[in-house]
């Protein structure tokens, strides 16, 4: 669920966005002044959360909305690893929950009984890093 809609000018590299239903974080952003009577327009690139090989670049009118996804980040202990399956509790209501681990270099340095961080970005549940 969608918690606030911002500006496209107001869209500043590190900022959740919504693009065509995924979630994005801006990595750059340009706004450029057209003519006399022109509207301002932002040139936004675009990486995705969930799947960091994913890039959207484009152009959009400085009054646009865009949507700001919900991610909530939360801490939990690995219960047990699976080839890409992590069994994870969350810490703070003990809920067993089943996570994907799509990154490679994280994967092989994690361990059973180690705490890591999980982002939940609009029911989608992804581990971000070991603490």
């Amino acid at each position: 669920m969608v918690s606030k809609v911002i500006n496209g000018t107001d869209a500043r590299p590190g900022t959740s966005i919504m693009i065509e239903g995924e979630p994005f974080v801006v990595k750059k952003m340009d706004v450029s002044k057209t003519g006399k009577h022109g509207h301002a327009k932002a040139r936004i690139e675009a990486v995705g959360i969930i799947n960091p090989a994913k890039r959207k670049v484009f152009v959009i009118p400085g009054h646009d909305k865009l949507d700001v996804p919900n991610v909530d980040k939360r801490k939990g202990q690995i219960l047990s690893i699976s080839e890409k399956k992590i069994s994870l509790m969350d810490l703070e209501n003990f809920e067993t929950i089943e996570v994907e681990c799509n990154d490679e270099e994280l994967l092989p340095t994690l361990t059973e009984n180690e705490n890591v961080e999980y982002w939940d970005v609009e029911g989608s549940k992804l581990i971000k890093r070991a603490l």
